[in-house]
C-alpha cells in the first residue's frame, strides 16, 4: 500500500491538468494482475475514469469509488513536497494523501489482493476525474454503467469520514449572476450603473435569503450545520477605478438538505434580482441581473437501516453513522444507478485542502482492515 500512495501522490493531478499518466499506472498495475479495466476518456484524451473489476462476471459484488483529482496547492506555505510521499510521526503528507489518494491506495491494494482468491461475488473499482469541481468527470463512468445490464449490490466511497459510516450529504448547485449596468467615467459616475454595485445588492439579498432560511427552513441535526446554505465564492468586475463597470459576475452555489425546494429558492432570488433592476430600467433599459445554474450535483440520503449501512458497518465495527458536509460523487451513483451507497474512508476532510495535508498510518491501517474484511465477504460469497 505504501509504495502504491507513493506512485500516486507523485502524480499532479490538480483538477485542470491531466490525469492519464496516473490512469496509466493504475491500469498497467491492475492488468498485470490480471484485473479487467476499462479506461473511458474525455474528448480531449487528456483525462479518463477508470473502472476494473475483478472475480466472477455477471454483475452484483461491491464497488469502492474514488477520484484522482487534487486542489491545487499555489499560494499555501507547504514544510514538506506536496507532490511526494513523506512519512512522519504516524502521518503520510502530500496532496491528495486525505483527499482521497489514501484510499485509492488501499482500494487498489485491495484489488491486488482479490485477484488472487477464489471469490464468489466481484469487486470493482471506479476511479474518476474532476470530482473537485462539481463530479463533473465520473459521469461519463455513470453513464457507461448504466448501459451494464447488471449493477453493484453496494457501493462504498472512500472520502475520509475518519472511517465512519456516513449515510449523507447534501446536493449542491452552482449558480451565476451576471449583472448589467451602464459604462461612464468615474467623474460622471452617478450618470452611469455600476454593475458591480447591482452585484452587491444582489449579494445582500443571496445573506437576506440565507438568514431566512436558517432561521425559518428545513434543519437535519446530523450535519455541523443543520440548513441549507447559499455561498457567494467570487466577484468580479471592472477594468480600472476611473471607469463605472458595464458588468460584473457573481458565482454562488446552494448546498441543500434533502427535501429543500432548491427551485423555489432560485425563483426566490431572480425575484430579488428583478426587483433590484426593475426601478432603473427607465434611465438604463439594459439593466438586468441574469441568473443560471451551472452545475450541479444530488445529494445523498441513505436510510440509517438500510443493507448497505449494515453491511459496511460489519466490516468496520461501527455502531453508528454520520453525515458529512462535503460533496461526492454518492448522490449520483444512487440517483442515476440506484446503487445503494455509503462513504467510509480514512482521515479527516480537515486535513483536505490545506498545506501539509496528512493521513495517519493508524487510519489508513483500518481502512486496510475493512477492505480485507471484505476481500473476505466476497469469497465467502457476502
Amino acid at each position: 500500500m505504501r509504495e502504491i500512495l507513493q506512485r500516486l501522490l507523485a502524480f499532479d493531478t490538480v483538477s485542470h491538468r491531466p490525469n492519464m499518466a496516473l490512469m496509466d499506472e493504475v491500469r498497467l498495475l491492475l492488468e498485470g494482475a490480471g484485473i479487467k479495466v476499462v479506461m473511458v476518456p474525455d474528448a480531449a484524451g487528456g483525462k479518463a475514469n477508470l473502472y476494473a473489476s475483478t472475480g466472477p462476471s455477471g454483475g452484483g459484488g461491491i464497488m469502492l469509488s474514488g477520484h484522482t483529482d487534487v486542489v491545487p496547492v499555489e499560494g499555501q506555505e507547504w514544510t514538506v513536497p506536496p507532490f511526494a510521499l513523506t512519512e512522519a510521526e504516524g502521518r503520510y503528507y502530500g496532496r491528495g494523501a486525505a483527499d482521497m489518494k489514501g484510499f485509492v491506495a488501499c482500494a487498489i491494494e485491495a484489488m491486488l489482493s482479490a485477484a488472487r482468491r477464489p471469490l464468489q461475488a466481484p469487486l470493482h473499482l471506479a476511479l474518476s476525474y474532476d470530482e473537485e469541481i462539481g463530479c463533473m468527470g465520473v459521469r461519463s463512468l455513470i453513464d457507461l454503467l448504466a448501459k451494464a445490464p447488471e449493477r453493484p449490490w453496494f457501493c462504498i466511497v472512500g472520502e475520509p469520514t475518519g472511517m465512519q459510516v456516513a449515510t449523507g450529504h447534501k446536493g449542491k448547485v452552482a449558480l451565476r449572476a451576471t449583472c448589467r449596468g451602464r459604462e461612464g467615467h468615474s467623474a460622471l459616475a452617478p450618470l452611469a450603473l455600476n454593475a458591480l454595485h447591482l452585484a452587491a445588492d444582489f449579494l445582500g439579498a443571496v445573506r437576506r435569503v440565507q438568514a431566512e432560511v436558517a432561521e425559518t427552513g428545513l434543519r437535519d441535526g446530523d450535519y455541523d450545520v443543520p440548513y441549507t446554505t447559499l455561498h457567494v465564492g467570487k466577484m468580479a468586475g471592472g477594468v480600472q477605478v476611473n471607469i463605472v463597470p458595464n458588468q460584473a459576475v457573481l458565482d454562488f452555489e446552494i448546498r441543500a438538505l434533502a427535501g429543500e425546494d432548491v427551485t423555489g429558492l432560485i425563483a426566490r432570488l431572480e425575484a430579488e434580482a428583478e426587483a433590484i433592476v426593475a426601478p432603473l430600467r427607465d434611465r438604463f433599459p439594459e439593466a438586468e441581473i441574469r441568473v443560471e445554474r451551472l452545475w450541479d450535483y444530488p445529494g445523498l440520503g441513505t436510510a440509517p437501516d438500510a443493507e448497505v449501512v449494515r453491511f459496511v458497518k460489519g466490516l468496520t465495527g461501527a455502531n453508528g453513522t454520520i453525515k458529512v458536509a462535503f460533496g461526492t460523487e454518492g448522490g449520483l451513483f444512487h440517483d442515476r444507478l440506484g446503487v445503494p451507497t455509503v462513504i467510509c474512508g480514512p482521515g479527516s476532510m480537515a486535513q483536505g485542502h490545506k498545506p501539509d495535508e496528512f493521513v495517519t498510518v493508524e487510519q489508513i491501517e483500518r481502512c486496510r482492515g475493512m477492505l480485507a474484511a471484505l476481500v473476505d465477504r466476497l469469497e465467502a460469497g457476502i
